[in-house]
């Protein structure tokens, strides 16, 4: 399995590069952090995502892996029913505010987990209470086989960038090995560490740093190549 780390700077760079969104009205706004880190978390995963879909043999080979791709209207149906279950199994979590579900771009979703609910402070083994919630995610992106996901590891500012680096690095891997083992092919999976670069909320606060303490989970449909 691939650990992609150098492609934080292109994913730090979508978020920068745009800076803004637009209010009901709209008109142009600062971005909410919250805002910023969604869309680096989309672009983490469009950014090794595009590492398969640039090479044709490796896309043809992930296509045969998985039994075929997704084509037409048949992508949106898909992605939105398995939202749809992911939501379901994980009611609880998403109620209690340790899990978000989010469709981000056309079909993409983004499932996000905090860190302080998987992982215990500056660990990457995913604690032993949470496995039962990373077996609800498995089921569900095991069963919707025809996805490619792409786990960003994110950690706060505390301590030095290089060593939070290397753990957002080792917690996206510990997640993504957990989902191997509960019966995702190696093929589906890759992971990233966006370290501290990457915050959804501020790290001034203890509360902010909480949210920026997390893993997410980019799913991308696995599309047929067009035909003629």
């Amino acid at each position: 399995m691939k650990r992609f780390g150098i492609y934080t700077i292109i994913a730090a760079f979508a978020v920068f590069s745009v800076g803004c969104a637009t209010d009901e009205y709209g008109n142009r706004r600062p971005m909410t952090d919250a805002e910023k880190g969604a869309l680096i978390g989309a672009a983490s995963g469009a950014v090794v995502g595009a590492l398969v879909k640039k090479d044709k043999r490796a896309k043809g080979a992930l296509i045969g892996a998985v039994g075929g791709g997704l084509a037409g209207a048949a992508v949106g149906t898909y992605m939105d029913s398995q939202k749809k279950d992911l939501e379901k199994v994980l009611a609880p979590e998403v109620q209690a505010g340790v899990i978000n579900v989010a469709k981000t771009g056309q079909n993409n979703l983004l499932i996000t987990m905090t860190a302080q609910t998987a992982f215990d402070f500056d660990s990457a083994a995913i604690k032993p209470g949470f496995h039962s919630t990373m077996d609800k995610i498995a089921n569900v992106l095991v069963r919707y086989g025809k996805t490619h996901l792409t786990v960003v590891g994110h950690t706060d500012n505390v301590g030095t960038q290089q060593y939070n680096q290397s753990l957002s690095e080792r917690r996206a891997g510990a997640v993504a090995d957990y989902l191997g083992a509960k019966g995702v092919i190696p093929q589906r999976l890759a992971s990233v560490g966006q370290g501290e670069n990457s915050p959804r909320a501020t790290n001034a606060t203890e509360e902010g740093r909480r949210l920026n303490r997390r893993v997410e989970i980019v799913v991308e449909p696995i599309v047929a190549e067009p035909q003629g």
